[in-house]
Parts: structure tokens; C-alpha cells; sequence
């Protein structure tokens, strides 16, 4: 499987939250299982594949460490994966840990301090780590040495601390947020894309085949098409559709098995869940299809504006059902349509130059 083993900036996913791309509480040890081990196994992402093909061959033939890798993407893509991946192509131990636990400057040498030649070290959502962890990592990765202050005040001394030279892999699910002197030091930047069906497709089986759960072909491709591009959701799609096969059906997936049982998990035919929908139809029947605020929108359907923002938008703007104005967020003719309503002739005439991010 590709996961991101830390949550990002929203933290981990309830339970109920079926279609996030954040992992739950428990996820973490299935997806253990699933991850994929070599590059020759990871499924998708075929240019950033060759790329690190090419960057650690290198550096292998070379006999010296490779530049440091930043992954950026959406979660659940497989940054995680790849980091471990990255380690193992390599024959090197890899250390991991997480921006925001990086608070201070001493946690972060005391890290660097125990890392021997060679070795990995990948701090996930790396935009969220402390200003001076940040600084401190700017020599680490340039000169392969820290400065510790010892004492405080006028007498506090500054000791140089040389470091073995290590892989530093970053990911982040805001690359925007990252400071220019943070991001030029990376050597090689991986831009992680959302999957395709049929690469979904692949996960699935390969998934299914790993936890021994029987599936036919076209059950792996309907959970595929529903698991809005990102390899996270189609594993967990899986766990809950083979759920319901062993306990309302023979245990085997079948089409028509996959149909009921995203149909219980309130899963539809896009991908969309009942957030989604939720959101959707405020937006048209009691906005007229807007344009509305996200505030108020988070309002209307009882969620964080946060959630909103980051949970539902992201699918439904690549959907084409919503668009981001500077006045707020209108809902277009296919999100009309996807309810069973008649759009109104405007619905969705946006002024493309007005589009914001």
C-alpha cells in the first residue's frame, strides 16, 4: 500500500470518515502490511519512480549518499512508502519522525547526532517543523554539521558538532508552505499525482491478494473508480466491501457485492460520500449554487470550515462540481445534475480569470 504514516495538518481520521485521505485510529498496522517494500513493487507515480530510480543509482555507483529528496503531494499517495522504500534500495536504516514533533532546535541535533553514514532520515509534514529545528537543519544538510549552544546569556558558546553525512527525505502535503531556504536545499523534489483507475486497479488486487480476500476483476475496478485517486481510500474501500461480503454475501467480491456495500457506507457512484453531498446540496438548494463562503458553508452542513476546506473541496474542484471564486464557492451544472436537479442556465458560468486557489 502507498500511506502517509503521519495525519497532516488535521490530524487522524475518525472513524466514520470513510473516504479521507488521512489514515484512522488502528490504520496504521494494515497499512504496514500493504506497503510496498522495492521500487519495482510500488504501483503509479511512474515519473517519480523513474526519477528516484535514476538519483539513487547514481549514488549508489558513485558509493556516496544521494541528494536529499522532497516528496510533495496529497496525503494518502504514498510519500511514506516511498521514504521507507528509499531506505531500503539503498541497504541504509531509516529514522522517522514528524515536523511538529520537531519543537526545538535540541531535538533535532540529538537526532542528527545518533544517525551513522548513510543512514535515512524523513520527517513528514517538514513545513511544519519549529523555525529553529529549521535552522538548524539548513548546516545539517549543506555541511553535514551542527552548532550547539551550550549555556545561556552573554556566556553561552556556540560548539560546532560534525555529523555523519545522511539522505534527508521531507514530505509535505503544502509545499507552498515551505520557506525558499528550506526548499532549495533539497537535491531532487518528487511531485506526487493522483492515481488513475486503472493504477488503483493494481493496488486493489495486489491489497486483496496480500490479505487473502477473493475478489473478481470487476469488483476491484469499481472499488478503484470510486476511491477518488488516492491508493489510501481504495485499501480502506477494500477492507469495508470485504466486511460486508463475509458477513451479508459468500465472502467473495463480486460487482454486485462492491455496489451494496458502498451503498451502506453511503459511498456513491463518483466517490462522493455523505459529507460530500452534504455540502453539495447546501451549496444549491438553500445557496442557489452560490457563490458562499466557506464559513458559512461549514455553517450549513455542522463542520469545521477546516474540514471543508480541506476534506471535501480538494475532490469535488477536480470533480468539476465546485469552483473556488474570490466571492466564495459556486456549485456547477454537473453538481446540479448529480443531485437530480435542473440546473439554472447560469449555474456554474464562472469568470475563469476570476478562479482563485
Amino acid at each position: 500500500m502507498h500511506d502517509d504514516d503521519m495525519t497532516g495538518d488535521y490530524g487522524t481520521a475518525g472513524e466514520d470518515d470513510t473516504l479521507s485521505a488521512y489514515p484512522q485510529n488502528g490504520e496504521r498496522d494494515v497499512e504496514k502490511t500493504l506497503r510496498p517494500r522495492r521500487l519495482a513493487e510500488f504501483v503509479g507515480q511512474p515519473r517519480v519512480r523513474e526519477q528516484l530510480e535514476l538519483v539513487l543509482e547514481s549514488a549508489r555507483r558513485r558509493g556516496v549518499p544521494p541528494d536529499h529528496v522532497l516528496l510533495s503531494g496529497p496525503p494518502g499517495l504514498g510519500k511514506t512508502s516511498l521514504a521507507m522504500i528509499i531506505a531500503a534500495e539503498l541497504d541504509a536504516a531509516i529514522r522517522i519522525t514528524s515536523g511538529p514533533a520537531l519543537e526545538r532546535a535540541g531535538d533535532l541535533a540529538a537526532m542528527l547526532s545518533n544517525l551513522a553514514e548513510g543512514d535515512v532520515l524523513f520527517i513528514d509534514e517538514i513545513h511544519r517543523i519549529a523555525r529553529p529545528a529549521e535552522e538548524m537543519l539548513y548546516l545539517a544538510m549543506e555541511d553535514f554539521r551542527v552548532d550547539v549552544v551550550v549555556g545561556k546569556g552573554p556566556g553561552a558558546t556556540s560548539i560546532p558538532l560534525e555529523i555523519a553525512p545522511f539522505t534527508l527525505v521531507g514530505a509535505t502535503t503544502r509545499s507552498g508552505a515551505l520557506t525558499g531556504p528550506l526548499r532549495d536545499r533539497f537535491g531532487f523534489t518528487g511531485q506526487m499525482e493522483f492515481y488513475a483507475d486503472s493504477e488503483l486497479d493494481q493496488v486493489v488486487k495486489r491489497a486483496a491478494e496480500i490479505l487473502g480476500i477473493g475478489i473478481d476483476p470487476a469488483g476491484s475496478a469499481e472499488i478503484a473508480r470510486r476511491s477518488r485517486g488516492t491508493p489510501r481510500i481504495a485499501n480502506r474501500l477494500l477492507r469495508r466491501v470485504r466486511d460486508y461480503a463475509e458477513v451479508r454475501a459468500d465472502g467473495r467480491i463480486t460487482l454486485d457485492v462492491t455496489r451494496a456495500a458502498l451503498a451502506v457506507y453511503d459511498v456513491d457512484e463518483l466517490g462522493l460520500d455523505r459529507l460530500d453531498r452534504a455540502v453539495l446540496t447546501a451549496l444549491v438548494q438553500s445557496f442557489g449554487g452560490g457563490p458562499v463562503g466557506v464559513s458559512t458553508l461549514a455553517v450549513a452542513v455542522g463542520e469545521e470550515p477546516a474540514t471543508v476546506e480541506e476534506v471535501c473541496e480538494p475532490y469535488l474542484v477536480r470533480a468539476g462540481m465546485l469552483a473556488r471564486t474570490p466571492r466564495g464557492r459556486v456549485a456547477t451544472a454537473t453538481a446540479w445534475e448529480h443531485l437530480g436537479l435542473r440546473p439554472p442556465e447560469n449555474a456554474g458560468r464562472v469568470d475563469q480569470s476570476a478562479l482563485s486557489d
